[in-house]
């Protein structure tokens, strides 16, 4: 991918380009998937890992990505499109493989609305939906339940 389509994201939410933000998330983009620190942190050997998670910590500051809680513990972080706000209405589902451990943004399928009783409020969603990704299905790595 071209440095411009970087530094383009960047700008777009107001964060200082440098050469750490930028080698983040172009690692982030490049994955292709969502990851967690310690994901980060092993494709990022040279990189301190105070200062991915002060980075992690401005880029979920300013929207440019948003977290991921997919029950293994670990918060994963996954990039934004250059439209979302990261408000309720745009929150989309997210899919983890029980065999490869990884989580993957499914943006085309929103998480579906409910209505809540008077007096309650949403502030935020998590929908994960759990099973087998293609590449695991297709090798039948574990077997459904």
């Amino acid at each position: 991918m071209d440095q411009q389509v970087y530094l383009k994201k960047l700008e777009k939410r107001n964060i200082k380009p440098t050469a750490m933000r930028l080698l983040i998330l172009k690692t982030m983009m490049q994955l292709d998937r969502a990851v967690s620190l310690l994901d980060l942190e092993n494709e990022l050997v040279t990189v301190d890992k105070s200062t991915i998670f002060r980075t992690i910590t401005l880029f979920l500051g300013h929207h440019l990505i948003h977290g991921v809680d997919d029950g293994t513990g670990s918060l994963k972080y996954a990039v934004c499109s250059n439209e979302c706000n990261c408000s309720v209405d745009e929150q989309h589902t997210h899919f983890y493989c029980q065999s490869c451990h990884r989580t993957f943004c499914l943006k085309s399928i929103r998480v579906p609305v409910v209505q809540l009783p008077d007096g309650f409020a949403i502030q935020s969603i998590n929908y994960v939906i759990k099973g087998l990704c293609s590449e695991c299905s297709a090798h039948n790595l574990i077997k459904p339940v």
